[in-house]
């Protein structure tokens, strides 16, 4: 069921054509104005003695500035402006099995920050203050299938990180549920196969982030007998699929575990609450909270109008990047099977200090800012165009970013890269990735990111 929707493009409701039409006909006719004002001006939002921004409610999230020192890294002290949203919020997928194929009921969502306004979405994507009608809004379509989900409904539940360099510790369920009864499609929304999901992500900024962090956790093998004879799958594909199954490996999975937490005990983080007007090196405008130096990131205000939300208009804060961002998988066969190159990355919004990350993760910022250049950077930038197995520009989630987009790549490299890696990396098969993402706070969202990308076809 699972690996024929892998598989099967073929859509008897949608056809991947249409789809992508619909997306941009959707980008056509639904009114979205996004214009910047003054934080004073943000209804419902007020600015407070120490500089921080909050929602009048005391709910959604606070725009709050931290201190954070540390011994990992180049820069031990710094201080900067952060996202403190402490609400789990849903991210969930509704499947349903049709002729033996499994679709997903995608959403056809506008967030104020998108690139293109519209992108594919989860069923559901909604904080506990938007569920909870905080805004007075009309209630999430779909919510009472996930409310209401039992255990037997239930494909994956996982508690997963948001953005460690931006959000302070935030979470979010990640769940798809499979129904059997019949379900009204709303018009904003569309059956899809996991083989059209797979495909549309090889689009620019089509597929949202929260799609691609829910679809990370689907352990394609599970649903697999051996491959061998399996028709549709590229050599790409089956190698993966060896990969997520095979337990040959050449670092094994007690020893990862071993690893990380040796390097959690050997660095530490500390992040405390500071003043935003109390930042060196950081100024609060009327307009904005910037760097002196203009560089990685600021906070903006936004009044947002858009025509087919719970609710149509509303202001606040969106963290809005100053350049583009690069997040990078290298994989290589070693002994036969694929591993990928993963670093153990601390961030200072992390639940626990370090998290999973791809090979490159440079999410903001040129990389020649850095004070030190990252490790395999030049390598990524300048792979040849036979070892790029995926290339496109993702977004990051809009309804708390502002046009935040990210090169994503995987690279496959030959036997001459070589596997003696500095110690904070370390090389992982795909099935002992699959057994970090099972628990919380292990892989960052931007390996996750990735990892949702991986196709067989």
């Amino acid at each position: 069921m699972i690996i024929r929707s892998l598989l099967t493009q073929e859509n008897p409701f949608n056809s991947t054509a249409e789809i992508k039409e619909w997306i941009v006909r959707r980008n056509r006719e639904v009114v979205v104005d996004v214009k910047r004002i003054p934080f004073s001006e943000m209804k419902s939002w007020h600015s407070n003695d120490d500089g921080s921004i909050s929602h009048d409610s005391g709910r959604f999230f606070s725009i709050v500035g931290i201190d954070v020192q540390t011994d990992y890294g180049d820069v031990s002290h710094w201080r900067q402006p952060i996202i403190l949203q402490p609400e789990v919020g849903y991210l969930g997928i509704l499947t349903k099995e049709i002729n033996g194929v499994l679709y997903c009921l995608m959403q056809a969502k506008i967030e104020p920050g998108n690139v293109n306004c519209v992108q594919i979405s989860p069923t559901l994507q909604a904080t506990k203050s938007n569920y909870s009608r905080v805004h007075a809004g009309k209630s999430p379509n779909y919510l009472e299938y996930f409310v209401n989900a039992r255990p037997e409904n239930i494909i994956l539940d996982q508690l997963q990180s948001e953005q460690g360099a931006r959000f302070l510790r935030k979470r979010n369920r990640n769940i798809i549920i499979k129904v059997d009864e019949e379900v009204p499609v709303l018009p904003d929304f569309r059956w899809m196969t996991l083989g059209q999901i797979k495909e549309l992500m090889h689009e620019d900024n089509m597929v949202n982030m929260d799609t691609r962090t829910v679809l990370s956790g689907l352990k394609i093998s599970d649903y697999i007998t051996p491959f061998d004879g399996v028709n549709g799958m590229s050599e790409f594909g089956k190698g993966m699929i060896l990969s997520s199954n095979t337990n040959h490996s050449l670092i094994s999975t007690r020893d990862h575990l071993s690893w990380l937490t040796s390097l959690k005990a050997k660095y530490d983080l500390f992040v405390n609450r500071c003043p935003i007007l109390d930042m060196p090196g950081w100024r609060k405008t009327d307009y904005e909270i910037v760097r002196d130096d203009e560089k990685f990131f600021k906070i903006i205000g936004v009044n947002v109008t858009i025509s087919n939300r719970e609710v149509s208009s509303w202001c606040q804060p969106l963290v809005q990047p100053m350049q583009q961002g690069l997040c990078a998988f290298i994989v290589k066969k070693i002994n036969g099977v694929y591993h990928f190159l993963v670093q153990a990355k601390l961030e200072c919004g992390n639940f626990d200090v370090l998290e999973l990350a791809p090979t490159v993760q440079c999410l903001t910022g040129n990389v020649d800012d850095y004070p030190q250049r990252p490790d395999f950077v030049d390598y990524v930038l300048n792979a040849p165009q036979s070892q790029i197995r995926f290339d496109t520009l993702q977004s990051e989630e809009g309804g708390r970013f502002y046009k935040e987009q990210n090169r994503n790549l995987i690279i496959e490299v030959d036997d001459s890269f070589p596997t003696e890696v500095p110690p904070r990396y370390t090389w992982m098969t795909l099935r002992q990735i699959y057994k970090f993402l099972r628990f919380n706070n292990y892989m960052n969202i931007q390996a996750r990111s990735l990892i949702s990308a991986l196709s067989y076809q």
